[in-house]
C-alpha cells in the first residue's frame, strides 16, 4: 500500500473527523450489546442502526468532494484501525459507491482489509462489490482470484468464490466451477457456504449449467455447498 492510514489526506482526515464526531454522538451502549452478540462477539459495535447509519453517512458526505484512490485508501485505512464496527461498514460502503476511481493497484488495500477483522460481513461486501468490479475493469487481477482460491486464509478464498456474485451472464463459469472443486473439501463452513451462494447466484441466470454442475460432482461437494446451490430450483 502506498499509503498510511496515520498519513491520510486532506479529504480523508475531513470525513474521519466527521464521522468519529457524528458516530459517536449517535452510540446507543445498550443496543452495541445485542447487535455484538449477533456478530459472536467479534468486534464492538457503537451501537447505531443501519438506517440511522445510513442517514448519518450521508450528513457526513455531504459537501465532501469526489474522493480519489489515494483518499479512499486512506479513508478505509483508518476506518479499519478504529476498533467499532460501523466504521469499517462505512468504509465498505464508500468503496462500493466510488470503487470506479480506483486502479488495479487497489487489489492490495482490499486484500489489507480483507485478511484484518475478517468476518463474514466485511469479507462478502468487499468480494461484491469491490474486488469484482476491480477484476472486470483490470482483467489481469483474475490471476491473483486464482491465487486467492488456493490460499490457506478461507477469507481470500471465499473473495475468490464470490466476487463473481454480480456478474449474471458475464460470470466466467469455467473458473466459477473450478473454484468450487477447487475448495470442495475445505472443512470450515464459511467456505463451504460460499460455494453454494456462489452457484446458487449463478443459477439464477445458467440454471441448467448450474444443475449439471451438482450432479456431476456431487461425491465432492458437501452437502451444504449442495443444498445451498439448489435451494432455488426446481
Amino acid at each position: 500500500m502506498s499509503q498510511s492510514s496515520s498519513e491520510g489526506t486532506e479529504l480523508s482526515r475531513l470525513v474521519l473527523d466527521g464521522l468519529t464526531a457524528a458516530y459517536g454522538a449517535a452510540a446507543d451502549p445498550e443496543r452495541a450489546v445485542s447487535m455484538r452478540a449477533y456478530m459472536r462477539d467479534q468486534f464492538p459495535f457503537l451501537g447505531i442502526p443501519g438506517p440511522r447509519q445510513a442517514h448519518l453517512t450521508r450528513a457526513v458526505l455531504a459537501g465532501v468532494g469526489r474522493p480519489t484512490e489515494d483518499d479512499l485508501r486512506a479513508v478505509a485505512l483508518g476506518c479499519w484501525a478504529l476498533p467499532e464496527r460501523e466504521y469499517q461498514y462505512f468504509a465498505c460502503g464508500l468503496l462500493r459507491r466510488h470503487v470506479k476511481v480506483c486502479s488495479a493497484a487497489f487489489l492490495d488495500t482490499t486484500r489489507h482489509l480483507i485478511v484484518t477483522k475478517s468476518w463474514w460481513d466485511t469479507v462478502d461486501a468487499l468480494a461484491a462489490h469491490v474486488v469484482g468490479p476491480l477484476v472486470a475493469r483490470h482483467h489481469e487481477l483474475v490471476s491473483t482470484m486464482d491465487d486467492w482460491i488456493a490460499e490457506e486464509n478461507l477469507w481470500l478464498a471465499r473473495t475468490a468464490l464470490l466476487y463473481q456474485m454480480r456478474y449474471k451472464e458475464n460470470t466466467d463459469a469455467t473458473r466459477l466451477f473450478h473454484y468450487c472443486l477447487t475448495q470442495a473439501g475445505h472443512r470450515d463452513f464459511f467456505i463451504r457456504k460460499a460455494i453454494g451462494w456462489a452457484l446458487r447466484e449463478y443459477a439464477k441466470t445458467e440454471p441448467a449449467a448450474v444443475r449439471t454442475f451438482v450432479r456431476a460432482h456431487e461425491p465432492r461437494l458437501s452437502p451444504l455447498s449442495i443444498r445451498e446451490a439448489l435451494k432455488n430450483l426446481p
